[in-house]
Order: structure tokens, then sequence, then C-alpha cells
């Protein structure tokens, strides 16, 4: 990782934390353990990878940071949301997440769901508000967007073909179908979101899709790299879940060289459309290597 990434990895974190603490306040009355549940689970931790791409892509066209990182919250809120119940024993049963325990050991299950589904509301509640743009119509496209990527054709479809995936055996274009829903479709809405802020029309963006697609589905195959060679201390997860399963994955279908030489080639391709873009595009580029080169 480059000194220019960490720091701006650092800078995001460090925003998104602030906002998070900030929005999320522990009322003193009955609600105050679900408050303390999305705290435990938002703050602190993580690879803060979709606000990155979202500060990355908004700098283009030169949005206030302030604005940006309202929003870029509202999208992590959404990704924070779906761990916590992705988590849950009806799910994926995990005890640890980002390293601590998962919100249903700490806080039990009941309260769990309701941290996830208030999470939920609360990154569209944030982006409705004035705070989130100026512009009503830039709110509303903003909205959209998230619901879009977050519903059954994006994040919650792909978990459902996750779901079915223990029962029988995926072709890869159906595995790939399934992680450019699950995982590719925030991680797009993440990239588009800055755009947005920035007023691109929607013709404008197709590079940027372009890009975000493919860090999508680079970013799903290293994890499957991860998932078997990976440090379950650094993961700060279980690993190799996948395996145990029995799901097929990019790597039991392509193979550990294969799918090395797919993620080089879908970074290249990434940073291939942001060819119309000078140094100002540098950081977005420096993300689609980090992918590949991560270790949690």
């Amino acid at each position: 990782m480059t000194a220019t990434l960490k720091d701006a990895l650092g800078e995001v974190a460090a925003a998104v934390d602030r906002q998070f603490d900030l929005l999320l306040a522990v009322p003193q009355d009955p609600r105050a353990d679900l408050y303390h549940a999305m705290r435990h689970a938002a703050i602190g931790g993580g690879k803060r990878l979709r606000p990155l791409l979202t500060f990355a892509t908004a700098d283009l066209f030169g949005v206030d940071r302030t604005v940006t990182a309202r929003v870029a919250t509202a999208i992590e809120a959404i990704h924070v949301y779906s761990l916590i119940h992705d988590d849950l024993p009806a799910m994926d049963d995990d005890d640890m997440r980002r390293g601590k325990p998962t919100v249903h050991k700490v806080y039990g299950e009941s309260t769990a769901i309701l941290a996830g589904d208030c999470l939920h509301a609360l990154a569209f509640e944030w982006l409705a508000e004035p705070e989130a743009h100026p512009d009503p119509f830039v709110r509303v496209e903003l909205i959209g967007c998230l619901a879009a990527s977050s519903g059954p054709s994006g994040m919650a479809g792909g978990q459902m073909m996750d779901l079915e995936a223990e029962k029988t055996s995926f072709d890869l274009a159906t595995v790939t179908r399934l992680q450019a829903m699950k995982t590719g479709a925030l991680i797009a809405c993440a990239v588009e979101a800055g755009a947005i802020l920035g007023r691109v029309p929607p013709e404008g963006r197709r590079p940027l899709r372009g890009y975000a697609r493919d860090i999508g589905l680079a970013f799903q195959i290293a994890d499957d790299i991860l998932d078997v060679e990976g440090d379950e201390a650094l993961a700060g997860k279980a690993l190799r879940k996948d395996e145990a399963a029995g799901k097929e994955t990019f790597l039991t279908l392509l193979g550990l060289d294969r799918a090395r030489e797919q993620t080089a080639m879908l970074v290249d391709q990434a940073i291939d459309h942001l060819r119309g873009y000078g140094p100002e595009a540098d950081l977005l580029r420096e993300i689609a290597r980090y992918i590949t080169e991560r270790d949690r």
C-alpha cells in the first residue's frame, strides 16, 4: 500500500467514524442498547473501501468533502447493516467481525436484527436530508442508486443466490452474477454516488461504471483467494467457510493460477477505464491495485 493510499484510508475512516459518532448519539431512554449495538458494528474497523471510493470519485469533480462524508457514511451504513444480518445464526452464523465479537454475540439476536434494520433505514434518512446535498434532485438520485444496489437486484438478491449456492452447484456465469450483485453492486453505487454528487450526467459516467464493475469482481476474486490463503487474525473473521459449505467460488471454478490472472486482468481493465482522466484519478488507480495486494 502506498503512503498516499494509506493516508487516504486513514482520513476517510476518521471522517466516517466522526459521522457515525455524531449521527448515532446514544439516547437516554430504553433504546440505548439499540444505539450501542449500531455503534459497535459501525465505528472502528473495516476497510472503509466503499466510502473511500465515494470520496475518490467525488474529489474528481471538486465536491465539498463535508457533503461527501454524509453520503459516504450512508453507503457504509448499508454495508454495515448487511454484515450484521449476514453474521446472524440464520445466515452465516459468525462469531467475529472486524476483529471483535459480532453484534448478536454481544447484544443478542433480536437487538442485532433491529440494529441492522435501523442502519438500513437511517442510510436513506441521511441521504434525504439537505446535509447530503442542497439539491433535492441530487438527493433523490442518490437514494435511487443506493436502493437499487442494496435490494433484490443488488446486494440482498446476491445474498439470496449465495444461500442457494449451498444447495446446488453454480457455473462460472452464475457465480459471476451472484458476486456482481452481492458485492459489486454496492461498490458500484459508491463510485456512482461520487459522480452524482459531481453532477455528471448518466452518459458521462460510463467509464466510472466500467471501472467500478471491474474492481467489484476483482475484489471478490481476491476475497476468495484470501479465504483460502489468508490469516484469520489479520482478516478479523472466520475464513474457509465457503469451502466447508461446499459452495462454488471463483477459486474452485478457475483454480488459483487462473484466479490470480483474472484478478490482474480486471485491475488492468479498471485502470484503463480511467484513461480519460489525468493525475486527479490516481487515487482510484491505486485503489484498484490495492484490491489484489491486501491481506484482509
